[in-house]
């Protein structure tokens, strides 16, 4: 099965999350999650180009989405009063990330966690949570916004997310925009393995882009093909063997050609020499 199929399986099992935490604001409406229409709402927003939003980080600092276009972007939306889910899904994307940027580069992609409880999940509490989590990653920001950005961004993300008793009802999601700000891939569960979110940032890091009139673009073709997973050591890896294969089957072909051109030369000095006995003769 695809990463793709696999991930849609997974969400299947794992939509409809119930997250205790804080009492949801009284804006949020208290209506149950239905998994399935949630999952059909996540994949229905593949292909949406992402608003320019206005985000906040600590210290007040304006951070928009558009100052993230040109390379991938990860987005995790999650609500710092959460007790359990929500700190499973960034430990989980923590270890993805890690993975991707040993296998990509850090700065071949970016990373933002948005509260989507924005009456409590302001952008020092962000901050915070973010270190609670022992996030120190490179290129990733813990960002907030206000509840009408929030509500568009989450529409145009395909994310779900209901008031509950317990605090809010969520779909365990993370997107992967591409570098024109469009939804590429949907990243579902608690728990998933780096490959779902590694293998979609490779295709978007070193393939479509990637041209072959450069040595930069040359470059990352082949390591779109020979950066592997290792399910044993459960890590990225450059796999060589391919370079060898192929420079076995480089050799192989010289050596054909050379005994095919070493023998038409030979025939065509033997025919040489032989046309002036002819001559003579006759």
């Amino acid at each position: 099965m695809s990463v793709g199929g696999r991930s849609i399986a997974i969400g299947l099992a794992l939509t409809g999350l119930l997250v205790s935490g804080m009492p949801a604001p009284a804006a949020a409406a208290n209506t149950a999650l239905d998994g399935q229409q949630a999952l059909r709402i996540s994949q229905a927003a593949l292909g949406n180009a992402i608003g320019n939003y206005r985000l906040r980080e600590a210290g007040g600092a304006e951070v928009r989405i558009a100052e993230f276009r040109g390379r991938p972007l990860v987005i995790n939306l999650i609500y710092t009063a959460c007790a359990h889910s929500c700190p499973v899904i960034v430990q989980t994307l923590a270890d993805a990330v890690s993975d991707a940027q040993s296998a990509l580069g850090a700065d071949r992609f970016n990373v933002i966690t948005v509260g989507f409880d924005t009456a409590h999940d302001t952008a020092e509490r962000m901050r915070s949570y973010a270190r609670q989590q022992g996030i120190d990653l490179p290129n990733w920001r813990f960002l907030a916004t206000d509840g009408e950005t929030m509500r568009e961004l989450a529409g145009q993300l395909g994310f779900s997310y209901f008031a509950s008793a317990k605090g809010f009802d969520h779909l365990a999601q993370v997107s992967i925009i591409d570098g024109n700000g469009v939804v590429y891939r949907q990243v579902y569960g608690e728990y998933f393995d780096s490959p779902f979110l590694v293998e979609p940032l490779k295709d978007l890091v070193f393939g479509r882009g990637a041209s072959l009139t450069s040595l930069d673009g040359l470059v990352d073709r082949l390591r779109l093909f020979c950066t592997l997973y290792d399910p044993a050591a459960q890590r990225y890896r450059f796999d060589y063997s391919v370079f060898i294969g192929f420079g076995i089957g480089l050799a192989v072909l010289a050596s054909v050609g050379f005994v095919l051109v070493r023998n038409v030369v030979r025939l065509t000095r033997s025919r040489r020499r032989q046309r002036p006995l002819r001559a003579r003769r006759a």
